[in-house]
């Protein structure tokens, strides 16, 4: 008798029915992730082949392989060693950073003042803002290029480029505008009871609330001007010494279009530093951008 309660017993057989519901949820499973796995391999595997193409040697490229048979990482070496490279690096960096940094300090104030400020005119403040934002570069190119290389001799230069972005960019102040209408007024209104104008407000208030923000805003345009090559085209083409990587990738592809590992591996290292930049500060863009839409 001791025995027999002491044996295990046998657990009862599945039903139909949850054998069905295992074997429906397990399709579902396979439908939803390989709809995401074939989202990805869309988008990942021409990054893979470049990164494969740019290690292998000059004739390895011109055959159907697509894995390397040695894996040529002094291809990167070669690139830099090539001439005007690290100067259209320079010039990349100067352009997009220092871009970056005039944009968010002269857009962040006027997006504001357009959040917070209730003056005569605002909506139509917003409104031009908007309209600058659905305006093309290419229908006021010829003026402001005759301006600034008639008028004010830099043609050849990035200056054109980079002087403007000092006065504010349409889609930045958008982009604030629209997060700092996230940020309750009652914060502003206790900073404003304890003695806090509105510049020191917006430092000590307003600044460090919408730091997601302008995080999201000065990583859309850290990446616009980074692959930007219709301005570097228009104002720096007539000098080499001025050119940016987006621009110069193109003369260094008809300079070596047979060698196609160069090619690639001068394209992995331009598009290197924004993945990187993308990759660690994502959260504060996804939240920056997450936020931005809360509020009209």
């Amino acid at each position: 008798m001791t025995q027999l309660l002491d044996k295990p017993v046998a657990a009862p057989p599945a039903t139909a029915a949850a054998r069905t519901a295992r074997r429906r949820s397990l399709l579902q499973w396979i439908a939803v992730h390989s709809l995401g796995v074939a989202a990805a391999l869309f988008f990942v595997l021409p990054f893979v082949f470049v990164v494969l193409t740019s290690l292998m040697d000059s004739h390895q490229t011109l055959t159907r392989d697509l894995v390397p048979d040695t894996w040529a990482w002094g291809n990167y070496l070669e690139v830099f060693r090539k001439e005007g490279f690290l100067t259209w690096w320079r010039n990349t960096l100067l352009y997009a950073g220092l871009g970056t940094v005039l944009s968010i300090l002269s857009s962040v104030p006027v997006a504001y003042a357009l959040a917070k400020f209730r003056f005569r005119g605002r909506r139509l403040a917003l409104l031009a803002v908007i309209s600058m934002m659905m305006l093309p570069p290419q229908v006021v190119i010829i003026p402001m290029y005759l301006f600034w290389a008639k008028q004010m001799d830099l043609a050849g230069t990035l200056y054109p480029l980079i002087i403007p972005l000092a006065f504010g960019d349409a889609f930045s102040i958008f982009l604030l505008r629209q997060f700092l209408l996230t940020i309750p007024d009652e914060y502003l209104d206790a900073a404003k009871v304890d003695g806090c104008g509105e510049f020191r407000t917006l430092l000590r208030v307003v600044l460090p609330m919408a730091k997601p923000g302008i995080a999201a805003a000065a990583l859309f345009q850290f990446f616009w001007l980074w692959n930007d090559y219709f301005g570097p085209q228009i104002y720096a083409s007539e000098n080499p010494a001025a050119w940016t990587l987006s621009y110069g990738l193109e003369s260094f592809k008809s300079a070596r279009h047979t060698d196609w590992n160069l090619t690639m591996a001068a394209t992995v290292l331009v598009m290197a530093p924004v993945i990187l930049v993308f990759f660690f500060a994502q959260k504060a863009f996804v939240e920056g951008v997450t936020l931005t839409g809360v509020k009209g």
